[in-house]
């Protein structure tokens, strides 16, 4: 018969104070785990939310992010007026040529960061609807004027409207202030592609960003625009391009991983001897439940489930205590674009759930080997102990 589970609680209980420093322990690193995990998750979630599925993106082949394509002007022109591109209302091709350089601005609170600035169109930010100002107006070509993104706003000096920054050859104004609903974007400063070129002598454009007339039209597009070897380019959707940045998140859970295994190795030999010292203090209740007819298995599977219960007492608590993270804003640096990118951590219920199951396996892990020192303790040694 099992032994009550009650019996595994009341000892748990009794023995508060070990069994806090137990849980303490693995909740420590179920919290680590879970906050490195939601930055990741957070890198991720605004690399997929960016894009729009109708449109597509022109850059160079071989190239893997936009900063290091390199379309000639020319080129530009011979595919930009093909027939299966959508026409505004002007009559004009829904096309952006664009190109990225990087720049270096001082953070508020000190220290410098890359950061990107994309020349762009007016129908660059059509193409782009989550896209919205919020403060200022748009920029206009010509005067050396850009629009920021809100988070760039928040952790860069001279980034408000009205300021100036110098990069390239040009002081520029801040014109306006935009939102990008938690995309790439927000890491970016816009402004217009002919200014940036000028002012960073560049002769070439880095991609091109247009929207086929549908569907059809689009599959035509990429066969046409990649079967013709004087333009050498590759032809995808926007949102399949972010979706392939998403491996900017591998570091961090690469790190994520390897410190969650060291530090449970820690935690779950903090919970074996927490159990270890339960077993020896227990001696008389070992052997009086042998005494009155519990097997071996069952004490075995008693003590384990009592270091699954302290174990996953430790978890719940590691997953409230990393709740309050969810939502924070913060920035890393992109390993394909060499800039800084500003996203939220974002906690999920899938990661909670892999935070405690993450939890359970260190129970498991700390309680196998004291349960099998409880049910092999002989009777007589402890019976001897009353």
């Amino acid at each position: 018969m099992a032994v009550p589970l009650k019996y595994n609680l009341r000892n748990l209980r009794v023995r508060w104070r070990a069994t806090i420093a137990a849980a303490l322990g693995i909740a420590l690193v179920v919290a680590v785990f879970v906050m490195v995990m939601a930055l990741a998750q957070g890198l991720k979630t605004t690399y997929v939310s960016t894009g729009d599925a109708r449109n597509l993106l022109v850059m160079r082949k071989g190239s893997t992010a936009e900063s290091s394509s390199q379309i000639e002007r020319g080129k530009v022109r011979k595919f930009k007026y093909h027939e299966e591109i959508a026409r505004d209302e002007k009559g004009d091709p829904v096309a952006s040529p664009e190109i990225i350089v990087l720049i270096q601005l001082d953070r508020v609170g000190g220290g410098n960061a890359n950061v990107i600035v994309r020349g762009t169109s007016s129908i660059g930010l059509d193409l782009r609807p989550n896209l919205k100002l919020i403060e200022g107006r748009l920029f206009q070509p010509g005067l050396a004027e850009c629009i920021v993104s809100r988070k760039i706003t928040e952790r860069f000096m001279h980034c408000r409207v009205g300021e100036t920054f110098h990069a390239g050859k040009k002081n520029w104004r801040v014109a306006g202030v935009f939102d990008a609903s938690k995309t790439t974007y927000e890491s970016e400063i816009w402004t217009s592609a002919d200014e940036v070129r000028e002012a960073f002598n560049r002769s070439f454009y880095g991609s091109v960003l247009l929207r086929p007339k549908d569907e059809a039209a689009g599959a035509a597009l990429i066969k046409r625009l990649e079967a013709d070897k004087d333009l050498f380019v590759r032809v995808l959707p926007e949102t399949e391009y972010y979706k392939e940045q998403t491996k900017n998140a591998g570091p961090i859970q690469f790190m994520g991983g390897f410190l969650a295994v060291v530090m449970s190795i820690g935690a779950a030999f903090a919970a074996m001897n927490t159990m270890y010292a339960s077993v020896g203090a227990r001696t008389r209740e070992i052997g009086t439940l042998r005494v009155l007819g519990f097997r071996r298995r069952d004490i075995y599977l008693s003590f384990l489930i009592e270091a699954v219960l302290l174990a996953l007492v430790g978890g719940a608590l590691g997953c409230i205590a990393s709740l309050p993270i969810n939502g924070m804003a913060t920035g890393t640096m992109s390993w394909t674009t060499f800039s800084e990118v500003a996203f939220e951590f974002r906690i999920t219920g899938e990661l909670l759930a892999k935070g405690m199951a993450f939890s359970l396996i260190m129970g498991v892990l700390g309680g196998l080997l004291p349960a099998r020192v409880a049910a092999r303790k002989p009777v007589l040694d402890a019976l001897r102990s009353l």
